[in-house]
This record gives structure tokens, sequence and C-alpha cells, in this order.
């Protein structure tokens, strides 16, 4: 079997690697999916090395251990009871690393796993430690993980003007790197002088089944987040994200977040059944389910959602039909499209929220999450059909895989 060994695997098992840092203050960025194969955290392994200096951490959103449920709630700083050392929280009074946590330490090590989506906020948090290393002449060594859906790229890219702290830069929604990749990306398109060094993984196929991206069969998946529970829900959540913009329930308050979609007032066979008249190729690659489902927090919470559930395990339907095809499966497609099939039964249904979507409160949390209007303006428009949005996405796609191919390690 081909091993896949992550970035930190080769930091503790090497010492050659560790060199150029005796003798350096070092920080970890980290969160609760930082493990070791044996399921050790990183800051805890790392505490191990005789010759590394641990003098602070840092924690991204919902902790470096983990501490927060919910999105949009802050994690104070802490001391750290095991190791007695400052854990600075870039989800808290600041996003953005400060000149005083910036003295803690010569080197970060930063050991994120991502989910391979533009608004998983990891990525931005990765971006602003580079910025603020590069300002402040600090040193950042990725310890790179998998993008565990691999590289398919899908989504319009974001708009000029639109950036937030789920929107980092002109990313698709799905992107295809790995976060070392993504780190020579954003130096490159963001003229950053910083010393970044990525420690890059040994054995990673993402094409290789059934994992095409996760090496399923090797390591436990660990939720880089609460919401994140398991591999499926990575493969769905460049779409079912865009949930959060909507009145409709993304599964939150059950124990499939974000592999669903419903409401308590929509008919979701007709709905299945409007957007595959509409659009059937965007169905395709998984498998929808009917189903109902009663959230018991967050939106309609306590009430009976009839809804559908994307359905991307590797199980064999029938001989030689596997319910997950990553090459067809497109989920941003796949929400878009349903979207539009709800805008069409019922014209007039409440779609859109409007509420301070990560602290931002000018802009629409749809256009936020997408990363301009366009897609709003496309489900709202009764005369805009798929074909109209497959040209604009499709552009943008081949744009994308044009210019990250110059980033690629693996």
């Amino acid at each position: 079997m081909n091993m896949t060994l992550f970035g930190l695997d080769r930091f503790l098992a090497d010492t050659s690697l560790r060199r150029p840092l005796v003798g350096k203050r070092l920080a970890l960025l980290a969160h609760p999916a930082s493990v070791t194969p044996e399921l050790t955290h990183a800051l805890d392994a790392l505490a191990q090395l005789p010759d590394i200096k641990l003098t602070a951490a840092f924690g991204p959103q919902h902790g470096l251990r983990g501490d927060k449920q919910d999105n949009m709630v802050e994690s104070p700083d802490f001391i750290d009871p095991r190791l007695g050392i400052p854990v600075f929280s870039l989800y808290g009074a600041t996003r953005r690393p400060t000149a005083e946590m910036l003295e803690q330490f010569d080197v970060l090590l930063v050991d994120l796993q991502d989910l391979g989506c533009r608004v998983y906020t990891f990525l931005t948090t990765l971006r602003y430690v580079l910025e603020a290393a590069a300002q402040y002449g600090k040193t950042v060594w990725i310890l790179d993980r998998p993008n565990p859906v691999g590289r398919p790229a899908e989504g319009l890219r974001l708009r000029k003007g639109w950036e937030s702290f789920v929107g980092a830069g002109a990313l698709p929604m799905r992107h295809g790197l790995t976060l070392g990749e993504l780190a020579r990306w954003f130096i490159a398109t963001l003229k950053l002088e910083v010393d970044c060094e990525v420690i890059a993984m040994q054995g990673w196929r993402p094409d290789d089944a059934p994992g095409y991206g996760w090496p399923l069969t090797q390591r436990a998946w660990i939720n880089p987040s609460p919401n994140a529970p398991n591999l499926f829900m990575a493969r769905a959540y460049a779409g079912t994200v865009l949930l959060e913009g909507t009145t409709l329930s993304e599964g939150r308050g059950t124990t499939r977040p974000l592999e669903l979609l419903g409401a308590p007032d929509i008919n979701a066979r007709a709905l299945m059944a409007e957007a595959q008249k509409l659009a059937p190729e965007c169905l395709r690659g998984c498998i929808l389910r009917e189903c109902w489902f009663e959230p018991t927090f967050h939106k309609h919470a306590g009430q009976l959602c009839h809804g559908l559930q994307i359905h991307v395990e590797p199980f064999h339907v029938k001989q030689n039909h596997v319910a997950y095809d990553p090459r067809a499966f497109r989920p941003w497609r796949l929400l878009s499209l349903a979207f539009k099939a709800l805008r069409r039964l019922c014209p007039d249904y409440p779609l859109w929220r409007d509420f301070a979507y990560e602290y931002e409160f000018d802009r629409l949390p749809i256009d936020l999450i997408n990363g301009s209007p366009l897609l709003r303006e496309w489900v709202d428009d009764p005369t805009a059909m798929p074909d109209d949005l497959e040209a604009l996405a499709s552009v943008d796609e081949a744009a994308w895989q044009e210019e990250r191919r110059a980033f690629l390690l693996y």
C-alpha cells in the first residue's frame, strides 16, 4: 500500500528537517484535526521533541483543541495548562496576529487540515499570518496536509472588492489546492516578501479511489471544525455551504450537518424533479435521497423539515456503478440548481437570509459566501437558465486551472 506521510509526520520523524530550527522559538497554529497517525495532537507531539522549543500556540476559528460549536462564536486567549505557554485566538478579539503575539516566536509552524473550499476560514487565517510574518520579519513553515476533496475546481471566482473572512482571494469555491500550495499562491499573488517553507507530503495521490484526496484506509477523520464530521460532508461542502446564506437548513442541529438541505415549508420531491428537468447533468456523481429531519438547534430547530440528503459515500449501488463519482459530482452547481428550482416552483419564497454574516453588515450573506452577487442574481432572474450560469462558471474554472498549475507540489 502506498503510505501517505503528512507534513507533520515527516517533521516529527526527520531530525534533519528540524535542524534549521534548533535554537529558534517556535509557535504552532493548529486545530483539533492537527494530529499524528496515532492521533496525538500536534502540540503534544512537538512538545516531546528535545530539539524543539515551543513558546506559543495559536488557534483558528473553533479553537486550538476545539471549543466552539457554532459559527461566529469567538474564542479567548488562554495559557495551555500542560505546557504553560500562551495560546492566542485568531478568532477572538482579532483575526490577525498582533505585534505582541508575534513577539513570542521566531518561526510559526502551520498544521491545519483544510476542506478545499474558499469559504472555509482556515485559508483566510493562513493569508493573515503570511501577511503578518512578511510585515514583522517572521518565518512560516507549512506542515502540509491533503486537500480531502482532491483536485477538482468548481464555481465562480471571488470578484475584486468582495474579499472577507470567508473570501481570502480570487479563488473559485473549490480550489483543488493543499494549504501548502495555497501559501505559495498567496505569496505570489499578494507579492509578499516572507520566508516560507512548505514541508510537503510524501505519497499523496489525490486521484486514487476510494478517498480521491483523503487517504481513507490509512488515516482517521478528525473534525477540523465541529460541523465537519466526515469526509462526505467535506465533499458536499462547496455546495452546501451556500445554504448558510439562505433560510433553508443545511442540517446543523442534526447528525449530518452540511450533507442536508431542507425546510418545513418546501416540497423536496418536487424540488428534485424540477432540478432534474432543468439541468440533469448537475445532479450526477452522487445520490440524492428524499428525507425528513428535525434540527435540534439552529435554523428550524424543533420543526420537521422536508429535504434531501446528498450521498457521496463510496458504496456500490449496483454492479459497476458507485454512488460517488468525483469527476461528475459538482456540489456548487447542484446547490445553485436547487435554489433555481425552488425559485421557479415558489417565486416569492423568502430564500435569502439577511443578517450580519461573519460580522459583515452591509452585504447579503449569500453574496459574501459566493464572492459576488452573481449567483443570487442568476437565481432571482426568471429569464436566466442553467446555461447562463455555466457560461460564467466555466470561464472562471478554466482560468483558475491554468493559473494554479504553477503552484502545484504534487
